[in-house]
């Protein structure tokens, strides 16, 4: 066969299959473009120089595109063997009219390259186009205001096309190997062979349906009880997401076949045809794409998790900070690179605040430096707190009201723990426990009776419990205890809070530090890694969800490719588009539809078993935001392949 002939084949292949590329092609497009903004992000020094983010920026993206490529290979790899599989009878043919498997081989990827190439060419242009575009929502998002000039990245070029040529490369050698090991007799029967699959046992069906749910249900108690925290903690992640993954795979394996069963007997198999159009197909295909649809499942309540988590974190930043950084400013002599003393520093600040013409209320605070235990039958066992000698603050309620906080007044002999550092695993059956105190010679037991929300102070360089008391409690061991013992800081607090930002910088005159004690420049700190958190996250998102949604749609035009006869067979005797189209639309909410729902119960769980490390923030609403936006995105493919369904029934007489 001459080139020119093979290039005729190439073109009349391509032109034939176009209605099942259109999608696939969309989708190499879309990836091409993701990675190319990504890597123009990661490359181009003004964005790093200019918006001082080049660290967190650079290890963010970095990872991000390892991902990425590892999601583009898995999409574009098992999107090829699904179309392999389509084409295994056209590829029969190519060999029965004479040409070898090494020209099939040719023409196979041939095609390939120029659907790569022709996808990078656009993807590049289309990234080109929207990186300025991406740009402005990463700025947006690390609230950041100034202007960045994006250019071209010729780095970045280069890297999007030599990983696109491996993907290439990649998904070519599985074509040549697919051509090299099959027979006539196996390309033919190929689209057929999970079709008619064994009639399962019933008992068997039911011990295993039974034990998937089960290990489900597991897996969910035991993310969200009290013996996940311990020194096991990073077993028992593996445990928990072995038992979810291998539910998963025998619900879709063995439990939904096994229920469908069950309402075939049920209705004697008078299922009529919307069941026969969706129940008969489901249950014939469902052992087939358990795999499948185990990792979409998967891959759904990850990326689900992930951004929820993510944007979770974007939206809670502000009270976050807060919980940690109660007061406005705080100057403390322990504050690591100050200058003067709390007291003379606070003046001189309190001064240029009045020339400012800045409004501020301010007051000092003592703290006394205790060493102590803790002791009680419930505290967390992976604080190992039992027994252990620590040092802890001690604050006066009286002296914290005063300063502004709303904090509750404990009773004589009790007390109140504030701590951010481990408020995560402090739960409420944490509580009571006895805390043993020593300030000099004098000691106190006290009743630490529940966790108080964030810290009552902020400035250390390290991470300290802190205690509140009740005025009389403090006031004994205050003058029990060694004056160096005895701390002051001195708190601000701003009348108008959209001054916050120019006090900061008049605050950095005074404490050059790393302004732990300056809510609002740890604020933007906070906003700038955690806008990035949430930019990698949405694009990852946005990959997941076109990798996932494509591969479902695949898989469906391939089955109604198989189904075309028994929709013509249907028309002929007299059935209407909308009653064949009554059950493919009830198969459809079911594959895609399970697969989501049993992913967003995967992601809820998850979410709930990490929020323990939001200490004031209530993350149902943002988690409910981005869950929504994700689903109502994935079930844009639904409807394209309800769509594809409608053409080819109108289409079958």
């Amino acid at each position: 066969m001459t080139a020119l002939t093979l290039a005729d084949l190439v073109l009349r292949s391509m032109r034939k299959n176009l209605k099942h590329y259109y999608l696939y092609f969309f989708a190499l497009i879309f990836g091409v473009t993701l990675f190319f903004i990504f890597s123009t992000l990661q490359h181009d020094h003004a964005v790093m120089e200019e918006t001082a983010l080049s660290a967190k920026m650079a290890s963010g993206f970095q990872a991000a595109t390892v991902l990425l490529f590892a999601i583009l290979l898995i999409f574009v790899t098992y999107a090829n063997d699904l179309f392999l599989k389509r084409r295994s009878r056209e590829i029969g043919l190519y060999q029965l009219v004479g040409l070898t498997k090494a020209g099939v081989t040719r023409l196979l990827i041939i095609e390939n390259a120029l659907l790569g190439a022709g996808a990078l060419v656009i993807g590049i242009g289309a990234g080109l186009l929207a990186s300025r575009l991406f740009l402005l929502l990463l700025m947006k998002l690390v609230g950041y205001s100034g202007f960045v000039n994006l250019t071209f990245s010729p780095q970045a070029f280069v890297e999007t096309v030599v990983v696109f040529a491996v993907l290439i490369v990649i998904t070519s050698f599985r074509m040549f190997w697919k051509v090299r090991k099959s027979n006539l007799i196996d390309l033919f029967n190929d689209e057929r062979k999970d079709e008619h699959p064994k009639h399962p046992k019933p008992f068997r069906s039911g011990f295993l349906g039974l034990l998937g749910l089960a290990m489900i249900i597991t897996g969910y108690w035991f993310a969200n009880s009290s013996y996940m925290l311990n020194m096991f903690l990073m077993l028992n992640m593996l445990l928990v997401l072995a038992l979810v993954i291998t539910g998963t795979y025998l619900v879709f394996r063995v439990t939904i076949g096994w229920f469908l069963t069950l309402i075939r007997r049920r209705k004697n198999g008078h299922i009529g045809l919307p069941g026969a159009l969706s129940i008969a197909p489901l249950m014939h295909r469902m052992k087939a794409n358990a795999k499948s649809l185990t990792v979409i499942t998967t891959l759904s309540a990850m990326t689900l998790a992930m951004i929820g988590f993510a944007y979770s974190l974007y939206y809670s930043t502000e009270q976050e900070t807060r919980a940690v950084i109660p007061h406005d400013f705080m100057f403390d002599e322990m504050e690591q690179g100050a200058a003067l003393p709390p007291e003379e520093a606070a003046e001189q600040f309190s001064a240029e605040l009045d020339k400012a013409g800045i409004g501020y209320e301010s007051a000092p605070l003592t703290y006394i430096t205790t060493v102590g235990s803790f002791s009680g039958d419930n505290l967390p066992d992976i604080l190992g707190l039992e027994g252990r000698t620590l040092e802890a603050l001690l604050f006066d309620a009286g002296q914290l009201r005063a300063s502004g906080l709303d904090v509750r007044e404990p009773q004589k002999g009790e007390a109140v723990l504030h701590d951010s550092s481990i408020s995560w695993v402090m739960k409420d059956s944490s509580f009571p426990f006895t805390a043993t105190l020593a300030a000099g010679e004098e000691k106190a037991e006290l009743d630490v009776e529940q966790l108080g929300e964030g810290d009552v102070a902020s400035g250390w360089p390290g991470v300290l419990t802190q205690l509140v008391v009740d005025g009389d409690t403090y006031s004994r061991l205050a003058a029990a205890a060694p004056p160096e013992a005895l701390h002051t800081v001195v708190a601000f607090n701003l009348t108008d809070k959209d001054d916050l930002k120019e006090a900061s910088e008049l605050f950095r005159q005074f404490e050059p530090g790393d302004f732990k004690a300056d809510y609002f420049a740890s604020y933007e700190d906070a906003i700038a890694s955690n806008g990035i958190i949430i930019f990698i996250t949405g694009f990852l998102g946005l990959a997941f969800l076109v990798s996932t949604g494509s591969i479902l749609y695949f898989k469906q035009m391939g089955e109604a490719e198989q189904e075309k006869r028994s929709y013509t067979t249907l028309r002929q005797l007299g059935f209407k588009t909308g009653e064949i189209m009554k059950g493919i639309r009830r198969k459809q909410m079911f594959v895609f539809g399970i697969p989501l729902l049993i992913g967003i119960a995967h992601s809820i769980f998850a979410i709930k078993s990490v929020s323990i490390f939001f200490m004031t923030t209530d993350i149902k609403l943002p988690v409910a935001i981005a869950m929504t936006a994700y689903a109502l995105i994935y079930l844009v493919f639904a409807f394209l392949t309800i769509g594809y369904y409608r053409k080819m029934v109108r289409a079958a007489l």
